[in-house]
């Protein structure tokens, strides 16, 4: 519909061309028809200047509805963005909720499960027990109360993988190994390393490190020892530093780990969340090639590097020169880790460490426990776990020997135990040597003295549990 304004304006334009033309033709005399023309021309014009001015403005008003319009657009993309945050940080909250429900349940179930087992086995032994004074055969004599806790401990079954540590009254001693000898000279000791590297005579033993308080075993620690020519043992404290000296220390660290990496191999078969802790010398980490043939070993076996976890002395950390610094780089660069022992005070440094690539460090449990400490460390005992756990650091307290100090761990908050008390070393001995100096991947042998050797299916880690038949026993394990 034509607008009012329009019309008038038409009508206004007819009169001033007609006005124009009439004065035209009545004043200044020119004749009707060049007046008509002079007036419509100037109708013309007068109408094109009225679409132009029409177009100019229709122009403006669009461009400024077209603006109001695009703010409006940003307005409302900005507001779906935050809607879209605001509902994000709503599904992590409700994500986060569910996952830690989820991990609280599982906890608990695996605290049952732990708590059904281990009623299961104190059945189990209160069975036996009543069959032999049933059968009336006398019970096993108890350990004197004037033995030390640590040869009493010596003594303990190590606990399959995967389940707890436990020492039940009525479980047959083991006996763990031959007693190491310590009288060699280093003419001895030495003249000993090199008959064994070349005779393959390096035993690993492993130790297992358990969580707390469920005590599962969750990581095995590889302890090398050596045998002489009379299957004599003598343990690491006394022949490394004569191997270091005589240059010896890198070869046995790389035969230390090829048998790890070997055993590793078969624990995963079992359980894919296990990990061995193998401990390299100062003097392998800092001559170059030494290091350059464990490297390519390692190289060559980076898939196993989560579970592989090198262990090196706080010494060794503590005196890093350029060379060690560039080789711990590349391992880390290769995804393996460190972990930290023969620590001698609490004088630590979380953030370095971290960024070196150190996981875990293991603490004896009597430098914990030690109150006097205090005084003299950077940080309270009690809150050392926390503080390394920031850093993604585990603390392990190491040569637990007694119930007392487990109770008093878990009030520092330690997640990880090693010790007589959970398990000793367990001899790991194969049946065959390759060329290269490694272990028969599928048997090994326990050891149970000089020239006395019982295999077991390797890595000899999950023995089966004698539990007696009484219906004791029975009830407790329930149907089937």
């Amino acid at each position: 519909m034509i607008r009012i304004s329009t019309i008038f304006i038409a009508i206004c334009m007819v009169l001033v061309a007609a006005s124009l033309g009439l004065v035209l033709y009545s004043v200044a005399g020119i004749s009707g028809t060049e007046s008509a023309i002079v007036a419509l021309t100037a109708l013309t014009f007068l109408i094109l200047y009225n679409a132009v001015s029409m177009r100019l403005r229709d122009r403006t008003d669009v461009g400024g509805q077209i603006t109001d319009l695009s703010r409006g657009t940003a307005d409302l993309a900005r507001q779906v963005a935050e809607f879209g945050r605001r509902l994000a940080v709503v599904e992590g909250r409700v994500t986060s909720a569910n996952s830690t429900g989820a991990d609280r349940i599982q906890a608990v179930v695996g605290e049952i499960n732990e708590l059904g087992v281990l009623v299961k086995q104190l059945a189990a032994s209160v069975a036996t027990h009543d069959d032999l004074l049933a059968s009336g055969v006398p019970a096993a004599a108890p350990v004197p109360a004037n033995q030390p806790e640590h040869d009493r401990q010596k003594q303990l079954p190590l606990s399959g993988e995967g389940t707890s540590v436990a020492a039940p009254a009525a479980a047959p001693p083991v006996t763990v190994a031959a007693e190491p000898v310590s009288s060699h000279n280093q003419a001895q000791v030495l003249t000993a390393v090199k008959n064994a590297i070349e005779e393959n005579r390096l035993d690993l033993y492993l130790q297992p490190m358990v969580t707390l308080p469920q005590r599962k075993v969750r990581f095995y620690e590889a302890v090398t020892r050596l045998r002489d020519d009379k299957d004599q043992i003598i343990t690491a404290d006394d022949f490394v530093g004569i191997a270091e000296a005589a240059g010896l220390i890198g070869r046995i660290d790389h035969m230390v780990m090829l048998r790890c990496v070997q055993v590793l191999r078969r624990l995963m078969v079992r359980n894919k969340e296990v990990g061995i802790f193998c401990n390299v010398a100062a003097a392998t980490l800092g001559n170059p090639a030494t290091f350059a043939q464990c490297l390519d070993f390692l190289e060559a076996n980076r898939a196993l590097a989560p579970a592989f976890v090198l262990e090196f002395k706080q010494a060794t950390f503590r005196n890093l020169g350029s060379t060690e610094t560039e080789h711990l780089a590349a391992l880390v660069q290769r995804g393996f880790r460190f972990s930290i022992d023969h620590v001698t005070d609490l004088r630590i440094e979380p953030r370095e460490l971290a960024d070196r690539g150190v996981r875990f460090i293991k603490v004896p449990a009597v430098l914990l426990l030690d109150q006097r400490q205090t005084s003299t460390s950077d940080i309270h005992p009690s809150d050392l776990s926390d503080l390394l756990g920031r850093f993604g650091i585990d603390l392990i307290a190491e040569r637990i020997e007694g119930e007392r100090s487990v109770v008093d761990l878990l009030d520092y908050d330690v997640r990880f135990g090693q010790g007589f008390l959970f398990a000793p070393p367990r001899p790991l001995r194969p049946e065959g040597a390759s060329a290269t100096g490694g272990a028969a991947p599928n048997k090994v042998q326990d050891t149970n003295g000089p020239g006395k050797t019982t295999p077991i299916d390797a890595p000899a880690i999950d023995p089966p549990r004698s539990s007696g038949n009484a219906a004791l026993a029975r009830r407790a394990a329930g149907p089937g």
